[in-house]
Protein backbone atom coordinates (compact mmCIF):
# COMPACT_ATOMS: atom_id res chain seq x y z
CA UNK A 1 0.00 0.00 0.00
CA UNK A 2 2.69 2.69 0.77
CA UNK A 3 4.70 1.44 -2.14
CA UNK A 4 1.47 2.38 -4.32
CA UNK A 5 1.04 5.85 -2.52
CA UNK A 6 4.46 6.77 -3.15
CA UNK A 7 4.04 6.25 -6.87
CA UNK A 8 7.01 3.64 -6.49
CA UNK A 9 9.75 5.96 -7.38
CA UNK A 10 11.18 5.44 -3.97
CA UNK A 11 13.26 2.07 -3.20
CA UNK A 12 11.80 -0.75 -1.03
CA UNK A 13 14.60 -1.28 1.39
CA UNK A 14 13.95 -4.47 3.06
CA UNK A 15 16.03 -3.84 5.67
CA UNK A 16 13.27 -0.76 6.61
CA UNK A 17 10.48 -3.74 6.94
CA UNK A 18 13.17 -6.33 8.32
CA UNK A 19 13.78 -3.55 11.48
CA UNK A 20 10.10 -2.25 11.72
CA UNK A 21 8.54 -5.92 11.82
CA UNK A 22 11.50 -6.37 14.67
CA UNK A 23 10.30 -3.03 16.47
CA UNK A 24 6.70 -4.02 16.01
CA UNK A 25 7.44 -7.40 17.96
CA UNK A 26 9.46 -5.84 20.33
CA UNK A 27 6.72 -3.64 21.52
CA UNK A 28 4.39 -6.64 21.32
CA UNK A 29 6.49 -8.84 23.52
CA UNK A 30 6.88 -5.56 26.15
CA UNK A 31 3.00 -5.30 26.33
CA UNK A 32 2.82 -9.04 26.92
CA UNK A 33 5.25 -9.24 29.18
CA UNK A 34 4.01 -6.12 31.43
CA UNK A 35 0.00 -8.03 31.31
CA UNK A 36 1.81 -11.48 32.51
CA UNK A 37 3.52 -9.88 35.37
CA UNK A 38 0.42 -7.73 36.57
CA UNK A 39 -1.58 -11.06 35.66
CA UNK A 40 0.39 -13.38 37.87
CA UNK A 41 0.62 -10.88 40.85
CA UNK A 42 -3.01 -10.72 41.58
CA UNK A 43 -3.11 -14.76 40.60
CA UNK A 44 -0.19 -15.10 43.66
CA UNK A 45 -2.31 -13.06 45.95
CA UNK A 46 -5.35 -14.89 45.35
CA UNK A 47 -3.37 -18.62 45.63
CA UNK A 48 -1.52 -17.20 48.99
CA UNK A 49 -4.68 -16.14 50.35
CA UNK A 50 -6.40 -19.48 49.85
CA UNK A 51 -3.19 -21.51 51.25
CA UNK A 52 -3.88 -18.98 54.42
CA UNK A 53 -7.37 -19.97 54.90
CA UNK A 54 -6.97 -23.68 54.34
CA UNK A 55 -3.58 -23.36 57.02
CA UNK A 56 -5.72 -21.25 59.60
CA UNK A 57 -8.76 -23.88 59.06
CA UNK A 58 -6.24 -26.83 59.74
CA UNK A 59 -5.27 -24.82 62.96
CA UNK A 60 -8.34 -24.44 64.47
CA UNK A 61 -9.16 -28.43 63.61
CA UNK A 62 -6.03 -29.01 65.74
CA UNK A 63 -6.88 -26.92 68.02
CA UNK A 64 -10.08 -28.59 68.88
CA UNK A 65 -8.55 -31.54 68.98
CA UNK A 66 -6.23 -31.27 71.44
CA UNK A 67 -8.87 -29.44 73.90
Amino acid sequence: MFILAAGGTHGFNLGDVFFQLSMFFVLITIVIVIFSVIKSHFTQGKHLKGIEEKLDKLLEEKEKRNS
